[in-house]
């Protein structure tokens, strides 16, 4: 009798990363490297490209539009983490109880993943239209001076943060929910020996038990505000005035609507690498990089 050979296990060879690889290197990496050369360039995008240094990277320097762009986007930024994360954390804890009615609950609110965000500012630039959307609704009811939420800036600001939130706060449940499952239910069982209640075992186990999750969270939360674009384009295309004008928004006004696509170049390759840099900063701060437990906060 012959006894055949155990199967070698391990690790995937490197053809495996090969496909992602390619994937990678055609549409992100060359893309990069190509706005990263037009960024040192004037280009109508019409004509051949004509190099102009570091023209480019002065102008964005002293450009006071690209210093409110970017105060605009790190408020954003804040008040995006402030506002989402403690709703998306509660309810992702809450979410990953076992119960019949929390999974149907569940499934109904992550149905806003599933459309798209150009579906969706149409489908609220459709309620807060100031003559015809809900808002105009509920100004009559309280006899409300103005229904124009989009109008001021401070609304428009604030529709914008909360038409963000209410797509993508169910994706960030999602996140904690899984996290909050791993858990070890022994570590709830021991508070409650010890006469710790619901609150007590939330702050105390849950929320430091979350920490990585705390952190891909914020990670993913922070570089989808500094990017976000397609909402305000169809919301409130960064009015009024400038009032929701952010980084991404000005180079897409800079490069396709002055066709000035040399700066809007510099503007994005200047928003690529603070991202990066931010989310960068955020895994070394926390300590994210050194967490290597296979096993939420164990």
């Amino acid at each position: 009798m012959t006894t055949s050979s155990p199967r070698r296990t391990g690790r995937p060879g490197i053809a495996w990363a090969v496909p992602g690889l390619l994937f990678f290197v055609f549409f992100a990496a060359a893309p990069m490297l190509i706005v990263g050369y037009l960024s040192f360039t004037d280009w109508d995008g019409l004509s051949d490209p004509s190099w102009s240094g570091t023209d480019n990277w002065t102008r964005l320097w002293n450009d006071d539009a690209m210093r409110q762009a970017i105060g605009l986007s790190l408020l954003l930024t804040l008040l995006t983490w402030l506002f989402q994360t403690p709703i998306a954390l509660l309810l992702g804890v809450w979410a990953a109880g076992r119960q019949r009615n929390r999974a149907v609950l569940s499934a109904i609110f992550f149905l806003p993943l599933l459309a798209s965000s150009v579906a969706l500012a149409l489908l609220w630039k459709t309620i807060f239209d100031p003559n015809l959307g809900l808002n105009a609704q509920i100004a009559e009811w309280f006899n409300l001076s103005s229904a124009d939420l989009l109008g001021s800036p401070r609304g428009a600001f604030a529709a914008v943060l909360f038409v963000t939130a209410w797509q993508f706060i169910p994706l960030h449940t999602l996140i904690y929910q899984g996290g909050a499952r791993q858990i070890p239910q022994s570590l709830y069982d021991a508070a409650s020996i010890d006469g710790a209640g619901t609150v007590r075992q939330f702050f105390a186990i849950t929320v430091p038990q979350l920490r990585n999750t705390i952190v891909t969270s914020t990670v993913l939360m922070v570089v989808g505000a500094l990017t976000y674009f397609d909402t305000i384009l169809i919301l409130t295309r960064g009015g009024p005035g400038d009032a929701t004008t952010i980084v991404p928004f000005l180079m897409y006004r800079t490069g396709f609507q002055a066709f000035d696509l040399g700066y809007a170049s510099a503007v994005a390759t200047a928003l690529v690498i603070t991202a990066t840099a931010v989310s960068l900063l955020l895994v070394r701060l926390t300590g994210f990089s050194k967490m290597r437990s296979t096993r939420e906060g164990i």
